[in-house]
């Protein structure tokens, strides 16, 4: 197989850079607006009901921000990473969570003032009101998708069932719309209120719809992804060969992975989060995968013509970030497989391959990745072996520097376990690596 050529951009911003400018232009300006619209026509039947409304109008901007977080949006995605956006939409999602019930109190609070009453009755009385009661309900959803995110509870639940409960989040949002709607003080202050508070709800609403449901939908449709082989690589790991037509047109790079689904063989809501492992040709598209769990372990089974489900791709592991000739590649594992993809790509300077295994019977792919840097003229450190068996750790700085001597000159990607991929980003630091040459990227669901 092979890609398109590398992209090495020197004195230019980077795209990491220009998305993160977009997205906080995006978001200051709304937050002008809002606290314009807050100005005009923000005042409420005492201070407290005021100050309340402060709070919903900011709830209603943090879930905009919520949904175009986890929306899918290539433009976004490729050059931020799914990984840092749901990073970012866990810590919107507290902070809407505590905007919420502050703004919640404050209702009830401001009406017990307004009837000189306690808030428990106040609380039922409001209950009794539609436009209070969806807002209620909405909270209550909120408060339940938080306390199942929290990292206690959220190691102990098997992912399709935390996924399950956190979908509910969109109809917390649904019944938040439908709250503001009613709140007519809100949607009618003025006609641009109103212009703005529906160009927001549907422009929102609709960037979820186009990412996550209708473009899969038509992708799946127009390139008809299917089987056309299925091989083991080693007991433990397996490559499945997806074709389809027209793969040409499907955007996709070396470094970036999918959301794999394969109907008939496993139930509809179990997939994977798999890396391409070899570049894509635009004749078709390569996994290779572990047995680490049930839907992996069985990717072996899958019978050859059956159809695939593919979401993506998704990813900002690419070259799209080059920033200088020479590279560094770090895997470890089965985080060999967008490094062995990228390897493909045509690109000028030199390549540093750094793959560490417990054995080298371990090396998933390693054939491949020996012939691929030889064809590149690379070096490939074939690094083997328990943690703490050496006397310097091979990804402290001191290893790094005696392994790689320039490679404050290089771009480095990191693709590898937790622990792993934690040492490397300690020990570049340490070395003073520019962080705009560092590239990691976590793949998983979002």
């Amino acid at each position: 197989m092979t890609a398109a050529t590398n992209e090495i951009r020197t004195g230019t911003l980077p795209p990491v850079a220009v998305a993160r400018r977009v997205m906080w232009a995006f978001v200051l300006v709304n937050v002008v607006i809002v606290e314009s619209l807050f100005i005009a026509s923000g005042s409420g039947k005492n201070d407290v009901l005021t100050v309340a409304k402060f709070f919903g109008l900011h709830a209603a901007l943090l879930m905009f921000c919520q949904l175009l977080l986890v929306a899918r949006l290539p433009w976004l995605d490729r050059r931020i990473g799914m990984d840092r956006l749901t990073v970012w939409h866990r810590w919107v999602g507290f902070t809407l969570l505590w905007t919420v019930l502050t703004h919640a109190t404050l209702v009830v609070l401001g009406f017990a003032t307004l009837d000189d009453t306690s808030m428990a009755k106040t609380f039922v009385a409001l209950s009794g009101v539609p436009a209070s009661l969806l807002g209620m309900l909405a909270a209550a959803v909120i408060l339940l998708i938080a306390v199942v995110s929290t990292r206690p509870l959220r190691r102990r639940l098997p992912y399709e069932v935390w996924h399950g409960l956190h979908l509910t989040l969109y109809v917390a949002l649904g019944l938040a719309f439908v709250h503001q709607l009613q709140e007519t003080t809100t949607f009618t202050s003025s006609a641009f209120a109103t212009a703005y508070w529906w160009t927001m709800w549907l422009f929102a609403f609709g960037a979820l719809l186009t990412g996550r449901l209708v473009l899969p939908l038509w992708r799946n449709a127009y390139h008809r992804f299917t089987v056309s082989a299925v091989v083991p690589e080693s007991d433990n790991v397996v490559s499945v060969y997806v074709t389809g037509r027209h793969l040409d047109k499907l955007p996709a790079r070396a470094g970036q992975f999918c959301i794999w689904r394969f109907p008939g063989h496993h139930n509809w809501w179990l997939a994977n989060p798999f890396s391409l492992s070899a570049a894509p040709d635009g004749r078709g598209l390569r996994l290779t995968a572990k047995a680490v769990g049930t839907t992996s372990a069985g990717l072996r089974n899958i019978p050859v013509g059956s159809r695939a489900f593919v979401e993506g791709p998704y990813g900002a592991f690419t070259s799209l970030h080059r920033t200088r000739p020479g590279v560094l590649l770090i895997a470890g594992g089965v985080g060999i497989t967008p490094v062995r993809s990228m390897l493909e790509e045509s690109a000028t300077g030199d390549v540093v391959v750094l793959y560490r295994v417990r054995s080298e019977a371990d090396a998933v792919l390693l054939p491949e990745v020996r012939r691929l840097v030889e064809q590149r003229g690379g070096r490939l450190h074939l690094l083997t072996g328990r943690t703490g068996e050496s006397a310097a750790p091979p990804f402290g700085a001191q290893g790094l520097h005696h392994l790689v001597p320039d490679v404050l000159e290089r771009d480095v990607y990191v693709c590898g376990p937790p622990a792993m991929t934690a040492a490397v980003l300690a020990g570049l630091r340490e070395l003073r690596v520019p962080a705009h040459q560092v590239h990691a990227e976590k793949f998983g669901l979002a």
